[in-house]
Parts: structure tokens; sequence; C-alpha cells
């Protein structure tokens, strides 16, 4: 049984969004204990040279700025650790994810918080946990050759541990609407919670 969800929105649109719906409709079922929040449809600072002096230096040696400085990376970070599922809404905007996904990314991907490197490569540190993607575009098939978004998402979060990812699409959605929803209905329904 899920226990903590972490519902993560990244469509800016905060009416209308298939990937919200998706995304909540899922969360829905897997009737989790504790849902922890986040709307990417309010911004995320990029990162800044002040941001990775801060990371770059030792947490024993970091000033109470740098420490400020990296406060929210330490809050996303620490989402995702309490989280045994993460649930993301991720609309497919120009092919590829949107802004506001990529600064959440740039947050939370962090060397030696979230990946450490070894002589065998990276390796994730935030292993036994599973995603589940709500994807939707316009025109668009999820895992098409033009499409650089889903296989990105696969990517970072197996890069920080997450490799247990599944993908719900709603993909071509200007092609046929009704077609695309209840395709990814479908797969919902066979989530096991």
């Amino acid at each position: 049984m899920t226990q903590t969800v972490l519902h993560i929105d990244a469509s800016a649109r905060r009416q209308g969004s298939t990937t919200r719906d998706l995304s909540a409709d899922i969360v829905s079922r897997l009737t989790p204990a504790r849902i922890i929040r986040r709307d990417l449809s309010t911004p995320l600072p990029l990162l800044t040279e002040a941001w990775v002096d801060a990371n770059f230096t030792p947490p024993n040696s970091r000033t109470d700025e740098q420490r400020k400085t990296l406060a929210l990376s330490d809050q996303l970070v620490q989402e995702l650790k309490d989280a045994d599922t993460i649930v993301i809404g991720l609309p497919i905007y120009n092919f590829s994810v949107p802004a506001a996904f990529k600064a959440w990314i740039d947050l939370v991907a962090r060397a030696g918080v979230t990946f450490a490197y070894s002589e065998n490569g990276p390796r994730g540190l935030l292993t036994g946990k599973r995603a589940i993607l709500a994807v939707a575009s316009g025109g668009t098939a999820v895992d098409s050759d033009i499409d650089f978004a889903t296989g990105y998402a696969r990517h970072v979060l197996g890069f920080i541990g997450i490799t247990d990812v599944s993908v719900i699409a709603a993909d071509r959605m200007a092609v046929d609407p009704e077609a695309a929803l209840t395709a990814a209905r479908t797969q919902i329904g066979q989530i096991a919670a």
C-alpha cells in the first residue's frame, strides 16, 4: 500500500488541464495515508551562481546565507525522500518538459544528496520508490522520436534512483481527445495501489 504520495503538477494551466485531472485521479486511486502537494504553476527559482556555489560548498562549511539559498532545494529533496510514490502530471510543451519541471529537476538533482558519483559512474540515492507520470500532449505521440519529455523524465528519475516508472499517456489530444482520454483512464484503472 502506498503510504505517502508526492503529487507534482507541472502544467501551467490550473483549470482545464488534462495532466492535472489524470494525476489527481491516480492519487485518489492510490489512497495514500499522506499526500505532499507540489504545484509547479507557482514558479520555482532558476539556478544562480550563488545557488551553485552554496551547493558545492561542503555542508559544514556553508554560511547562513548559503543555507538560506539552498533551503527550498532542501525542502524539495525532503519531499522526495518522504514519499514512496511520486505522481507527476507532465504535459509535453514544444516536444519537451515545461520549464517549471526543468527548474524542479535542477533543484533536486544534487550530487551527494540525491545521487553520488563512483568509479562505476553515477548512482541514484533515492531508491525503493516508484513514479507514475501522467503525460499529455496535443500532437506528440508519447515515446515517439519527437517526444523529448517522457524519456527525459524517466532518465532523470532513474538518475536519482527512482527506476520504477510507469507512464499513463493521453497523447495526441489535438487529434482525438476522446480516444486519448479513454486510453489514459484505462491505463489508470490498471495501476496497482
